[in-house]
């Protein structure tokens, strides 16, 4: 029964990955100026912007386009009997999916930063669990008209991508990659 529980915390890993890497992209390629404006466009509302200068469409086109990278290289992979096993669908749609993945995680981080930025809390600023988990409710939310998601993956993959969420922030704090923990 242990052995089958990790498998399915695996399994939803893989399924998460085209989200986590979308989520990722905005830090990865923040140096590269296509695209490097506000998705706002600095607009505010009641003195307050609406997302803020940090939300791109660089990260936003860049995110989607790491997620679509992902399912690709899953479609790829999933000709291996070992990937098949990891694997919760058979990537046919990859394209779709990557698209409906990173699309749907960057929405998700957008909306949180919205709510974010109504509630006074500045960029960079905690904003627990909500920086763990906007990402990974809204690439979810995305999938599902192509993907028959249970109410266990969705719990699994919510409680797996919010561990793995602040120990890569953390990682990527300490090695300079990015300017906050969270």
């Amino acid at each position: 029964m242990a052995e089958s529980f990790a498998i399915f915390i695996l399994k939803c890993f893989y399924l998460m990955l085209p989200a986590y890497f979308a989520n990722m992209a905005p830090v990865i390629v923040k140096r590269v100026k296509l695209f490097a404006f506000p998705i706002d466009f600095s607009k505010q509302i009641g003195n307050k912007p609406v997302l803020g200068g940090n939300k791109t469409f660089r990260g936003l086109i860049f995110g989607v386009v790491f997620a679509i990278a992902i399912a690709y290289m899953q479609y790829i992979l999933y000709k291996t009997e070992l990937f098949r096993n990891v694997s919760f669908l058979n990537y046919e749609s990859w394209l779709l999916f990557g698209f409906l993945m990173g699309f749907g995680a960057l929405i998700g981080d957008l909306i949180k930063s919205f709510v974010k930025r109504r509630a006074g809390i500045k960029p960079g600023d905690k904003f627990i669990p909500f920086d763990q988990m906007d990402f990974v409710i809204g690439s979810l939310v995305f999938i599902i008209p192509i993907f028959d998601l249970s109410l266990s993956i969705f719990i699994v993959s919510l409680l797996l991508s919010f561990v793995l969420d602040i120990i890569v922030n953390h990682l990527a704090f300490y090695l300079k990659i990015r300017n906050e923990k969270w």
